[in-house]
Formats: structure tokens, C-alpha cells, sequence
């Protein structure tokens, strides 16, 4: 049976869960609640056994916890990304955003071929399992911030961070 450890830690942006399989770093929650993440869980990984910890896990802890006090402009953890096509490309290009820099959602659909798929890019990202590791938070819209899973206020306090604001 394959395995999934989850773990949580503390930041100043509130509790951070994670989930890790054997192949990497599978999801990053930013101020979710428990049973709102164990119902992904579950959605996700149904046929899984779960185990707290794992070596993976801490070491995004690590990585995380040094990303949000400035002292990790990218991350090296690896990853298991999961979704369409389409979204793995997207995902793989806004993974491409220099820290401090942002890109428009038109930016990236240009990018990866899709020339008006500015909102499908949208909905990539707003399906983004590892937002900070992937940092979504980097994509704009045109005529603002856009949206964030973890709340627009977030996206700017992480922009802010970055020095893109």
C-alpha cells in the first residue's frame, strides 16, 4: 500500500499542513482547516496509509519556515505534482518566477503555448496543491492582485514579503 505522512507547523502565517508521499512534497495547506485539508486528503489519496511525519515533510517544514523569514529565494524540495497536462505545465512555468518578480495570468497562458487560456491558467493555479513551493501568490491579475487560495490579504503580505510590491 502506498504511503502519505502528514505534518503541521506553526509560522507567523498561521498553521501549515503539508503531505508527502514517497515521491515528494504532494500538498502544502496555508491556513485551512483540519477537516477541510483531511477531506483533500481523502479526496486525493484514497487508497493510502497515513503516517505522521516523514522526512520529506520536515524537510519543506525547513524550507517553508526559511522561504517565509527571507532566507530561501527558492525551493529544492522534490515534488509530487499532480493534475492535467495543462496544469502541470502552468504549474511548471509560475514554479519558473523569480522571487520578488510576478507574471500575469495572459503572461503565463503565452508562455506555455495557450495564448488566450488566461483564465484555464486561473484555474491551474487555483488548483495548485503546493502554493508557496509552486508560489502562485506571484501570478497577478491584469487589473490587480487576482485571487489566492489562501485569501487575497495573504497575497499581498507574501508579495510585500518578496519586495514585488
Amino acid at each position: 500500500m502506498n504511503k502519505l505522512y502528514l505534518h503541521a507547523f506553526n509560522t507567523r502565517f498561521g498553521t501549515i499542513r503539508t503531505a508527502a508521499t514517497e515521491n515528494g512534497l504532494a500538498m502544502v495547506a496555508l491556513r485551512e482547516p483540519l477537516h477541510s485539508f483531511q477531506a483533500r486528503i481523502k479526496r486525493r489519496f484514497a487508497v493510502c496509509d497515513v503516517l505522521p511525519g516523514g522526512r520529506i515533510n520536515r524537510e519543506a517544514e525547513r524550507q517553508i519556515k526559511a522561504f517565509l523569514t527571507g532566507r530561501l529565494k527558492q525551493f529544492s524540495i522534490k515534488l509530487d505534482v499532480q493534475g492535467t497536462l495543462f496544469q502541470k505545465k502552468v504549474l511548471r512555468r509560475v514554479a519558473r518566477i523569480p522571487y520578488g518578480q510576478t507574471m500575469r495570468y495572459g503572461e503565463i497562458a503565452r508562455a506555455v503555448g495557450h495564448p488566450n487560456a488566461f483564465r484555464a491558467v486561473g484555474t491551474a493555479n487555483a488548483r495548485n496543491d503546493l502554493p508557496l513551493v509552486i508560489p502562485c501568490h506571484r501570478v497577478v491579475a491584469r487589473n490587480g492582485l487576482g485571487g489566492y487560495g489562501g485569501g487575497v490579504r495573504l497575497k499581498r503580505e507574501l508579495l510585500k514579503m518578496e519586495g514585488a510590491l
